[in-house]
């Protein structure tokens, strides 16, 4: 089975991850990077996995678009990184289409 990898550094980046997998559909697990260091700016790194997604692969993607939204309208400041063999999205302006090719490698 593909898993696919993502990461999010910056600012409650464990809070965007914990917020991403609670609301998205997505089944898999995330930690905070062992060398990263949360600094006065902020920083962060946290890495995942996901495993799979509960529904189909358009509402999850719809579903992380929209919670990638809601957290940089809430000026939030973190960047959010998936990545499946040779396929790399970030989701700063990634498209519906986009994350769903990504999230595709999980069922092949």
């Amino acid at each position: 089975m593909a898993e696919v990898k993502l990461s999010l550094e910056g600012e409650e980046a464990g809070i965007a991850a914990e917020k991403l997998f609670e609301t998205t559909g997505l089944k898999g697990s995330w930690e905070v990077a062992q060398n990263s260091l949360l600094t006065k700016e902020g920083t962060l790194a946290v890495i995942g996995t996901v495993v799979g997604i509960l529904g189909g692969t358009i509402a999850v993607a719809e579903q992380i678009r929209k919670w990638y939204q809601e957290y940089k309208q809430a000026n939030k400041k973190f960047d959010v990184i998936l990545v499946a063999d040779d396929v790399r999205v970030v989701l700063e302006n990634a498209t519906i289409e986009d994350i769903c090719a990504v999230l595709e490698e999980l069922e092949s």
